[in-house]
């Protein structure tokens, strides 16, 4: 039995989604990884009134990379191998928007 035509290219897409991507992108998704590795991230918020406070609201994420003290420069340059099949175009450290 062959399997119909639309069943056959939706096989084919979903191969092609499981492959490697481009170290570009791959640089770009994994940055966040070796952000949360250099230190927790969150917001805290609180509202005041006439009657005192009123509110108080936060998000805190913490990575298991932090928690086990990965280096973040690690963090990054195994996601990006991982995710493109290739090393990093240059090292976490050398980009111009980390902040570690």
């Amino acid at each position: 039995m062959r399997p119909a035509p639309a069943c056959a290219l939706s096989l084919a897409a979903l191969a092609a989604a499981c492959g490697p991507v481009p170290v570009e992108q791959a640089e770009a998704d994994c940055f966040r990884q070796a952000q949360l590795a250099s230190h927790p991230r969150g917001t805290l918020g609180f509202g005041f009134g006439t009657g005192g406070a009123r509110f108080a609201q936060g998000d805190v994420e913490i990575s298991s990379d932090w928690l086990t003290g990965r280096d973040p420069s690690q963090v990054y340059a195994s996601c990006v191998q991982r995710e493109s099949g290739q090393p990093p175009r240059r090292p976490l450290y050398d980009r111009p928007d980390w902040k570690g």
